[in-house]
């Protein structure tokens, strides 16, 4: 043998702290590329669905998510809105059931007591 056994022993040395910091370096910034690029917009999108599914009101033009089209004719705040998907059929869905709203209607009427 030409190589000692000595010199093969010494050249394996323990890690310190700065040795394991580098070596987890490529996870950190793949979490953080990950979180910008797909978490943070998901978040957004679900949070702007979530506002528009609380907004929907009487006379909007709305699309479910089984792919129906109407109008909503009686929103009540118990999670349900009645839509006329044809003249004189009126069904109850979910509001979680909305999948867009395509139009919006017409405004809320102000009390008659009021100017």
């Amino acid at each position: 043998m030409l190589i000692t056994p000595a010199f093969a022993q010494a050249a394996g040395g323990t890690a310190g702290p700065q040795d394991m910091l580098i070596q987890f370096a490529p996870f950190v910034v793949i979490f953080a590329i990950m979180y910008f690029l797909i978490l943070r917009p998901q978040q957004r999108r679900a949070r702007e669905h979530r506002e528009m599914l609380k907004s929907a009101r009487r006379g909007d033009t709305i699309v479910t998510t089984g792919g129906l089209i109407g109008k909503i004719t009686k929103a009540t705040d118990d999670g349900e809105v009645e839509v006329e998907i044809a003249p004189n059929v009126r069904v109850r869905i979910a509001r979680s059931g909305i999948g867009e709203v395509r139009a919006r209607g017409e405004p809320v009427k102000e009390a008659a007591g009021k100017p």
